[in-house]
């Protein structure tokens, strides 16, 4: 089974505090590290976490407030200064670009390796990456500037056959191809032999969807239905709703009501205020609309299951 594991770096919202970071998250699927969101420290928890940042190549930036993506320019610069050479590439705001340009400038900065920018069209289902193992979307998010949430799919597995089968079958390399991208085989005889009868360990491709600032919008789970994880922002308390409403956040009670909504196996929450030293209050009331609800919690690696 190839991987799929989400590390958390940062989990606080716009004010860090001495126990939480910035928004930060690593996901490894098949060994293609995808750094979500960069704010600040994320360097240091990456070291901390012994997290090979030389390994990713790929980084998603889903707006341009400072708590997710003020750690960039240390992350890019110590790659350079470790000698990187492969390029990396950015998801991001086309602005991002100038601000990262300006500081490279007056610092007299010469980047070793090249920086592909992919600037955000605000659309949804919006295809940004795709390889033969995976394919990343944006989410248009509703925050106070422009924010894109990211949806995460494995690409279809290929079915396996067992040996047993292919020996009554005497199936050949090219029929063996086929069935395992789904044909049925016909036998001389013109008897057709359904694929679902040959074929073992189908599985549904395992998907995360990442929406990181935005106020509550019932539109976001028709996007993620039947997701296998969701993370989504829960800022503050139900309580606080008229804050959230004003700041363009969510509550936890919100979150689980997308969660639910959506039909998601599990939801995790976080970008929590820097209010709360205790975060089981936002887990209990999320839990109250939907029950498997988790709290992203910094160094803890989530596997997301078949």
């Amino acid at each position: 089974m190839q991987n799929f594991e989400l590390t958390i770096l940062g989990c606080s919202s716009a004010t860090p505090t001495s126990k939480r970071n910035p928004t930060a998250q690593l996901l490894n699927i098949a060994e293609r590290f995808f750094l979500i969101d960069c704010g600040e420290a994320t360097q240091i928890q990456l070291r901390k976490y012994k997290l090979k940042f030389q390994r990713i190549n790929h980084i998603f930036i889903s707006h341009l407030h400072g708590d997710h993506y003020l750690g960039l320019m240390g992350l890019i610069s110590s790659m350079h200064l470790l000698g990187r050479t492969v390029e990396l590439h950015l998801y991001c705001p086309a602005e991002l670009q100038e601000i990262i340009e300006i500081q490279f400038k007056h610092s007299q900065s010469y980047i070793k390796f090249p920086i592909v920018y992919h600037p955000h069209k605000y659309i949804d289902n919006d295809l940004i990456f795709e390889d033969e193992r995976v394919e990343v979307r944006t989410i248009v998010l509703n925050h106070r500037i422009p924010c894109c949430g990211f949806i995460f799919k494995e690409k279809p597995l290929l079915a396996n056959i067992s040996k047993e089968t292919i020996h009554l079958f005497q199936l050949t390399v090219e029929e063996i191809i086929a069935i395992k991208a789904g044909s049925d085989l016909t036998k001389r005889s013109g008897e057709v032999i359904k694929n679902a009868e040959l074929v073992t360990n189908i599985k549904e491709p395992r998907s995360y969807a990442y929406c990181s600032d935005t106020c509550y919008d019932e539109r976001i789970a028709a996007l993620v239905k039947g997701f296998n994880l969701l993370y989504h922002e829960a800022t503050f308390l139900q309580e606080m709703e008229a804050r959230a409403k004003e700041t363009f956040h969510t509550t936890a009670l919100q979150a689980g009501m997308i969660a639910k909504k959506a039909n998601v196996k599990q939801l995790m929450i976080g970008h929590y205020s820097a209010r709360y030293k205790d975060l089981q209050p936002l887990l209990n009331e999320a839990k109250s609309v939907f029950d498997n609800t988790i709290l992203a919690i910094e160094g803890q690696s989530i596997v997301v299951s078949y």
